[in-house]
C-alpha cells in the first residue's frame, strides 16, 4: 500500500513538473506533495443540464462558518458549523441549486488538512488550529448526498485580508507549526497590495506553489471542479503592488510590465489547467473573472462597455484562455442590470456568448444576488418589486441564448437576507421544481 501511495505522490509531482515546462527546464516543486489516494468522482454535471450555482464564501466568514461558532467549545463549534452547512445545503436543494462553489482557500490558509497550508483561522479563530474535522470532506459528503456538486474555489495569491499588527503577529506565530504560513516560510514572495498581503505572481516558484496546492485537493478529494476567482493582480491606487524588482529579474524581453504581468497570469492558468487534467480529467477547471474583458474603446474586439477591464486592471487575458481551450468553463461576473449603460448585462452576456461560440468552453454567468433589494441611485432596478423583474430578465436571457449554459449567484448568505426574499421565492418557483 505504501509503495502505491508513494508512486501516486511521484505521479502528482511529475504531472506538475510537466505542467510547468515551457522552453525552460523543469523546476523542482517548492513544497513536496504528500502521498495521496485519488478518489472516484460522482456523476458529472451533464453538459445538457443547466448550471444553477451559488458561491459560498468563507473569507471573513462572509457566508460560513457562523461567527458565533468560533468561540464555542470544540464539540459545540463542530456541531454548529456542520449544522449550519447542512441547513444551507438543504435550502439550496429546495431552491434547485445543483452546484456550490465552496471557497476552500480564502487566503494563505486551508479548509482541509493540508500538508502545504496551515488550517484557516476562519474555523477556530487561530491560524493553524485543527478544527476537529475536515470541512471540505464534510461539504463533499453532504452535498453529494443531496445531488449537489462541489467546485473547490481558490483565491490564488491572497495571503491575508489586511496588514494589521495583530495579523502579522498571528502569521508569525505559525513559524513553529507544520505547515507554517507562507508569510514566514517565503517572506521574499510576499508583497502588499490593496492593503493586504499577497504573493507576487511574477515569481516562478510562487506559481509552482499555488499549483501544488490545487494538485493536493484534486488528488485527495472527489471535487467536481476547481475555480479561481478574479484576484490575479489586485491593487488600488493607494496600495499598488511593488513588483519592480521581480520585473527586473524575470521581465526580460517584454515591452511593458503590463505585458509581463499578463504573461505571468497566463502561465499560472496553463500550469493549473494541465495539472488538473493530468491528475483527473473529469475534474472541471474554470475561472470567474470580472465581467469586462476589454472595452471597445481600448480594443475593437472588446465589448461596448466602459467598465473596469480584467485585461487592463487584473492583467488577465480571459478571452485568450477561452480561445486556447485552457478552461472547461468561464463564469464572468456580470453584476450590472440591463439599464446600466457603462456595462449593460445583456451587452456583456451576448459578448461572452460570442466568445465561447467557436469552442467547447461552457459559459456560466455570475449574477449579482448581493445587489437585489439594495437601494442604488445608479442601479434602481434592483429594488423594483423586490428585484424580481430584473432577476427574471437576466435568467430569461441566460436561458434563451444558446451560448450560455447557466447562472451562478453571488453569494449564498444573500439568500437569507430580508431584502432578497421576493427574489428567493421567485428562484424557488423557477428552479425548485426542476428535476435532476
Amino acid at each position: 500500500m505504501m509503495q502505491h501511495l508513494n508512486r501516486l505522490g511521484a505521479l502528482i509531482a511529475c504531472a506538475m513538473l510537466l505542467a510547468s515546462c515551457s522552453s525552460s527546464p523543469p523546476r523542482s516543486l517548492v513544497t513536496p506533495l504528500p502521498p495521496v489516494t485519488k478518489q472516484p468522482l460522482p456523476g458529472k454535471l451533464q453538459h445538457s443540464e443547466t448550471m444553477r450555482g451559488v458561491w459560498l464564501a468563507t473569507v471573513s466568514r462572509l457566508d460560513w462558518p457562523p461567527i458565533s461558532s468560533v468561540n464555542a467549545g470544540r464539540a459545540a463549534r463542530i456541531s454548529q458549523q456542520q449544522k449550519a452547512l447542512i441547513d444551507k445545503l438543504d435550502k439550496l436543494k429546495s431552491l434547485g441549486i445543483n452546484t456550490v462553489f465552496f471557497q476552500v482557500k480564502p487566503d494563505g490558509t486551508a479548509l482541509w488538512p493540508s500538508k502545504i497550508l496551515p488550517w484557516s483561522d476562519m474555523l477556530t479563530g487561530h491560524i493553524g488550529e485543527d478544527p476537529g474535522y475536515d470541512p471540505l470532506q464534510f461539504m463533499l459528503d453532504e452535498a453529494h448526498k443531496r445531488g449537489i456538486r462541489v467546485h473547490a474555489w481558490f483565491n490564488p495569491y491572497r495571503v491575508s485580508v489586511n496588514t494589521r499588527p495583530d495579523t502579522v503577529a498571528a502569521l508569525n506565530r505559525t513559524v513553529t507549526q507544520h505547515p507554517a504560513s507562507v508569510f514566514v516560510l517565503h517572506r521574499d514572495w510576499v508583497r502588499t497590495a490593496s492593503d493586504r498581503y499577497v504573493l507576487d505572481p511574477g515569481i516562478p516558484e510562487v506559481r509552482d506553489w499555488i499549483t501544488s496546492i490545487v494538485a493536493e485537493v484534486v488528488a485527495r478529494y472527489p471535487v467536481d471542479g476547481v475555480q479561481f476567482d478574479d484576484y490575479f493582480y489586485t491593487e488600488t491606487p493607494g496600495s499598488m503592488l511593488n513588483d519592480s524588482h521581480t520585473f527586473s529579474t524575470f521581465g526580460h524581453g517584454f515591452a511593458s510590465k503590463a505585458d509581463w504581468r499578463r504573461h505571468n497570469t497566463q502561465l499560472l492558468i496553463e500550469q493549473v489547467s494541465r495539472t488538473v487534467k493530468q491528475l483527473n480529467p473529469d475534474v472541471e477547471f474554470g475561472v470567474s473573472p470580472a465581467g469586462v474583458w476589454r472595452n471597445r474603446s481600448h480594443d475593437p474586439a472588446g465589448s461596448d462597455t466602459s467598465g473596469a477591464a480584467a485585461y487592463d486592471e487584473a492583467f488577465a487575458d480571459t478571452r485568450r484562455w477561452v480561445q486556447q481551450g485552457l478552461l472547461d468553463y468561464i463564469a464572468p461576473q456580470i453584476y450590472w442590470p440591463f439599464s446600466r449603460t457603462a456595462a449593460r448585462y445583456d451587452v456583456l452576456a451576448k459578448w461572452w456568448a460570442d466568445v465561447v461560440k467557436p469552442n467547447n468552453t461552457r459559459l456560466y454567468i455570475g449574477v449579482a444576488l448581493y445587489k437585489v433589494g439594495e437601494a442604488s441611485k445608479k442601479e434602481p432596478d434592483w429594488t423594483v418589486q423586490g428585484g424580481v423583474p430584473e432577476l427574471k430578465k437576466q435568467l430569461d436571457l441566460n436561458e434563451s441564448l444558446p451560448g450560455i449554459n447557466g447562472t451562478i449567484l453571488f453569494r449564498e448568505d444573500h439568500l437569507n437576507r430580508p431584502q432578497t426574499q421576493d427574489a428567493v421565492n421567485y428562484l424557488r418557483s423557477r428552479w425548485g421544481s426542476i428535476s435532476r
